[in-house]
């Protein structure tokens, strides 16, 4: 039977996978090879999928990776839920720090105490006490030189980085490792910012009542545990958040701790230069930044030599990051920058130090305010003073010699115009030997026992033994005084003994007048300290400073008023122009009339023309004055004056070794000379305001213990006398 009446089935492509039940029926039986080749195609494909369902391999090198590989899982699991979390709170740190911040103007100034800068007596600043701040200064208000040196030296990438330098913290941890340090020892590399966060403590204040005082609170602030640099980088960032990169420099010129007590870019300028921070040069600009790694290493006052070196590998910095061309590095090179005059003067020296003890601690030592503070000082004096007293030492004293000298320059009202109190003239707190060295005055103090004498009528011609003498002392025995030279000369005026420095006249004429009357005249006078109660009284055995002596010696020459040493003018606090303090010195009661002070001087002025003093005699100069020596020369002294001036000169050893060859008509004399030769350049000469009253045509008389001149007045007390000269008493 044909087959041609078949429906023939339609032409479709092979199934490749079986399907449902209905594809499996349209193939057919006539299919049933082709569906055999299609099941075996899908069998052979099943093992590409197999992979999958691959037995694990077994053993123990298996079961390691497989623990490994849960390992892994388990701790990148962790460690990035950590992270997140430790990021999540760095987050929330960094923004409560940033909102946290105080407004700008808030964190310039963060002093725990006030500043004082005393001026000269023509205003200008020579010297500077406490933590002095200068004034504000922006990013934008100093020079481009100072900015551009604190950038390159502290923090080159600080315009790049968010508040911290992974690069620069591993860089420091590595040379802290390899120098043997520990990793946060030594090295920091800490951004400026960061530096700012330690400046400011973190945001935390000082509290006096938490730190027993300021250095240690910024002890506790510099502190370099790993949970303090977590917080100092957690601070830094928040300050990053809150303040602008110029406002954070800002912060960091205003707060940095600068040496010689300089807080801030503007007061450090100051003192170092004597101009404002706008102005620095590339030269002075390095220096100033080279301060920041070692402040009181390399402040310029400390050693300029070491100061300029630093300040030369800061200029090499600037020029490797394009701040300064090659022409500009060569000329800071070659031209390093100087300290200003005031600055060599080391803060004021003794003279500062001596205004600063001389006024209220609240106000001067222990100051929270910025206090100015106008003084006598004239500073062409005190080089005066400086250049005389070195000159001497330098070629009139034994090289390796350890003695020392004093020298004190005021005006006749008492105000001081220059001061040294040692040989190291550039200090500063140092022992003062002009105001804090007792020492015995010796014959310097005799022009007392005269004054006394010529206040109670006696006159330069009354006449005194110069004979040996022996005085009985209650509760010591016989005293027996003698001359210098252990000589003799009989009967002399009294003129005679001042120029001849002669201890026996001096003894009887004190015994005369009255040690009582001595003692209040040379206290009247100024001189503050016990004096001896014996007869040795008039040989100068009490102990007297050179202050103090100057100072009584200046009542002399204005006229026998007693006067008050003083250096402080004014004091006001900064910004205000009233004064809360005026002069503490100056001219006071009256001591003795002013003929007796005026002859007084005229028997001075015959101790350098005609006695122990020439060598102070100056060219064009009427000079008084009045050697002294003490006992085994422990004490030299000269001290004398001009018309316009009083200076007195102090020469011995700390520790009271006997000078060598040394008496106050010597190397004090010298000394004396050279520092008013200085002192008098320019000046044109002056009388001393002297007299010398005739003597009468009789003979004089014999001043001694049992009686008095004749034609004079008798002895009283001198207050009695100034009582009667006030009421206009008369006998």
């Amino acid at each position: 039977m044909s087959d041609s009446g078949r429906r023939k089935p339609p032409l479709v492509a092979d199934r490749r996978y079986s399907g449902s039940g209905k594809g499996k029926a349209a193939g057919g039986k006539g299919s049933g090879s082709k569906s055999g080749a299609s099941k075996k195609t899908a069998t052979k494909a099943k093992p590409r999928k197999a992979p999958a369902r691959k037995p694990t391999r077994r053993g123990p090198i298996g079961y390691i990776a497989a623990l490994f590989r849960w390992v892994f899982r388990l701790v990148f699991g962790m460690a990035w839920r950590l992270t997140a979390v430790i990021v999540l709170i760095i987050a929330v740190a960094v923004a409560f720090v940033a909102v946290s911040m105080p407004p700008l103007e808030d964190q310039l100034d963060g002093r725990a105490r006030g500043s004082v800068t005393m001026l000269d007596h023509e205003g200008q600043v020579f010297a500077w006490r406490g933590d002095q701040f200068g004034g504000v200064v922006t990013a934008e208000t100093v020079s481009p030189h100072l900015k551009n040196a604190i950038v390159a030296t502290e923090d080159k990438r600080f315009y790049r980085h968010f508040g911290i330098s992974p690069r620069g913290i591993a860089s420091a941890v590595r040379i802290n490792l390899r120098e043997g340090r520990g990793p946060l020892s030594g090295h920091g590399g800490s951004t400026i910012t960061q530096q700012t966060a330690k400046l400011l403590c973190l945001g935390e204040p000082y509290d006096p009542e938490k730190w027993e005082n300021e250095t240690a609170y910024e002890s506790d602030c510099r502190e370099t545990t790993l949970y303090r640099k977590i917080k100092e980088a957690i601070f830094a960032m928040g300050m990053e958040a809150a303040y602008s990169k110029d406002d954070i420099l800002t912060i960091y010129m205003n707060r940095a701790f600068l040496g010689a007590g300089a807080r801030g870019f503007e007061a450090a300028s100051q003192r170092y230069f004597g101009k404002s921070a706008a102005d620095v040069a590339p030269a002075e600009a390095a220096m100033l930044a080279g301060l920041l790694v070692a402040p009181t290493r390399y402040a310029p006052t400390a050693d300029l030599a070491r100061s300029q070196n630093r300040a030369a590998v800061i200029v090499g910095l600037m020029e490797e990051q394009g701040y300064l061309t090659t022409a500009q590095a060569n000329d800071a090179l070659a031209n390093p920058a100087e300290l200003s005059e005031a600055a060599e003067a080391k803060a004021g020296g003794y003279f500062a130090d001596w205004v600063m003890s001389s006024g209220p601690e609240f106000l001067t030592r222990k100051t929270t305010e910025d206090v100015v503070i106008r003084t006598t000082l004239d500073q062409r004096l005190q080089r005066a003073a400086e250049e005389g007293m070195k000159y001497i030492f330098e070629n009139k004293v034994k090289e390796g010699s350890k003695a020392q000298a004093a020298v004190v320059v005021m005006s006749a009202d008492g105000a001081v115009r220059a001061m040294v109190g040692g040989r190291r003239t550039k200090v500063s707190g140092a022992f003062n030997r002009a105001t804090q060295a007792l020492r015995q005055t010796g014959s310097a103090f005799k022009p007392f026992v005269y004054a006394t004498a010529l206040e109670l009528g006696y006159h330069w011609y009354d006449t005194v033994e110069d004979t040996p003498l022996t005085m009985n002392i209650p509760g010591s025995g016989p005293w027996s005084p003698d001359n210098y030279d252990r000589k003799f000369r009989g009967t002399v005026t009294m003129a005679q003994a001042l120029q001849g420095s002669l201890n026996i006249p001096a003894v009887r004429i004190a015994d005369s007048v009255g040690l009582e009357n001595v003692r209040k005249i040379a206290s009247d006078f100024g001189i503050e300290s016990d004096l001896a109660q014996g007869p040795a009284l008039a040989l100068g055995a009490s102990e007297s400073t050179l202050i103090e002596m100057t100072g009584a010696y200046a009542g002399i020459l204005n006229g026998g008023s007693s006067v008050t040493p003083y250096g402080l003018v004014e004091l006001r606090l900064q910004g205000q122009s009233e004064a809360l303090m005026d002069a503490t010195g100056g001219i006071g009661e009256r001591v003795i009339r002013e003929s007796a002070a005026r002859e007084l001087i005229w028997m001075m002025n015959n101790v350098v023309t005609q006695g122990t003093g020439g060598r102070a005699a100056l060219p064009n100069h009427e000079v008084a004055g009045k050697t002294g020596t003490t006992s085994a020369a422990r004490d030299a002294w000269f001290i004398g004056f001009t018309a316009d001036y009083v200076a007195g000169v102090w020469m011995g050893y700390d520790d009271n070794t006997p000078l060598t060859g040394v008496t106050g008509s010597g190397l004090p004399a010298e000394i004396w000379h050279e520092v008013m030769v200085r002192v008098h350049e320019g000046i044109p000469p002056r009388p001393l305001p002297m007299a010398r009253p005739e003597a009468p045509a009789p003979e004089p008389q014999v001043a001694d213990s049992n009686r008095v001149p004749q034609n004079q007045q008798p002895r009283q007390d001198p207050l009695e006398r100034l009582i009667r000269n006030i009421f206009g008493i008369r006998n």
